[in-house]
């Protein structure tokens, strides 16, 4: 696009970002939002706990939806990582403890590289865990870990370490029974695709493989069906569609133009000096 200012000439480049478009939200407003909205989803996934027999018969539908569209079935990634009791260890600390770190640690690098970024991120992560959230409490769902007919391990229950309690019915801690959708898929994919889009590195497609190891963790743990990462990614796509995309950043050695102010218009007298 061209632009005229006076005294410069013509000058081509990329259109200015309007003023107050890329800086930081404030840090304590975003720190208290992103914690009450931690709460208020880690309390609303508490509201959906004491529906087991509806979680059980919603598992037994998803486990046979997946046999008749014949997706391969959760034990072969689960073989995989039961032939060594390091590697299984392995899957289930990242399960525990790669999750939320993970997330966060993508959050703060773009608020404080990429404020664009990083205010579409939260957007998109926030549209995603209600969503998530409405599903978990209108469609409780038992992993296939607890599930009998899918003849699985619970990895976590017997090698270590697990993050939930032995009784499912009694765990106060955490809803075992909010399998769909998984929100470890969900967030690990938006990590992806958001750092992908906030750098320029030729490199940066293999943020991918962390959405990737997140989808063999889950599904080689028992702890998601296939299908739960497949509606992970529906609602992160229609979330996508609504919330605006930030302009990516320019290249490292794009040449820019430096904002200023638009001249006042001129109107000197015709054939006066100039």
């Amino acid at each position: 696009m061209a632009t005229r200012i006076r005294g410069t000439g013509w000058i081509r480049g990329p259109r200015p970002a309007p003023d107050g478009e890329d800086r930081r939200p404030p840090l304590l407003r975003e720190l208290l939002l992103v914690t009450g909205l931690f709460l208020v989803y880690k309390f609303g996934r508490l509201l959906a706990n004491g529906h087991e027999t509806r979680a059980f018969g919603n598992a037994e539908r998803v486990w046979d939806l997946e046999r008749a569209l014949h997706l391969p079935g959760e034990g072969t990634v689960q073989q995989l990582l039961l032939h060594g009791e390091a590697l299984i260890r392995t899957a289930n600390t990242y399960y525990a403890a790669v999750h939320f770190p993970a997330t966060i640690a993508f959050l703060a690098w773009l608020y404080w590289r990429r404020p664009a970024h990083y205010v579409w991120s939260r957007r998109v992560l926030a549209l995603v865990t209600g969503a998530a959230l409405a599903l978990h409490i209108l469609v409780p769902l038992a992993p296939p870990r607890l599930l009998a007919p899918a003849g699985l391990v619970d990895t976590a229950r017997v090698y270590g370490p697990s993050v939930y309690g032995a009784v499912p019915e009694t765990d106060s801690m955490a809803n075992q029974f909010a399998a769909m959708p998984s929100l470890h898929f969900g967030w690990a994919l938006m990590v992806a695709i958001g750092l992908i889009a906030a750098t320029r590195s030729p490199l940066r497609g293999l943020w991918l493989l962390h959405p990737v190891l997140t989808l063999l963790v889950i599904v080689g743990t028992a702890n998601h069906y296939w299908l739960d990462a497949l509606a992970a990614a529906v609602l992160l796509g229609l979330a996508l569609l609504v919330v605006p995309a930030p302009v990516p950043p320019a290249p490292a050695g794009t040449p820019t133009v430096p904002r200023q102010r638009p001249a006042a218009a001129d109107t000197a007298p015709a054939g006066a000096p100039r």
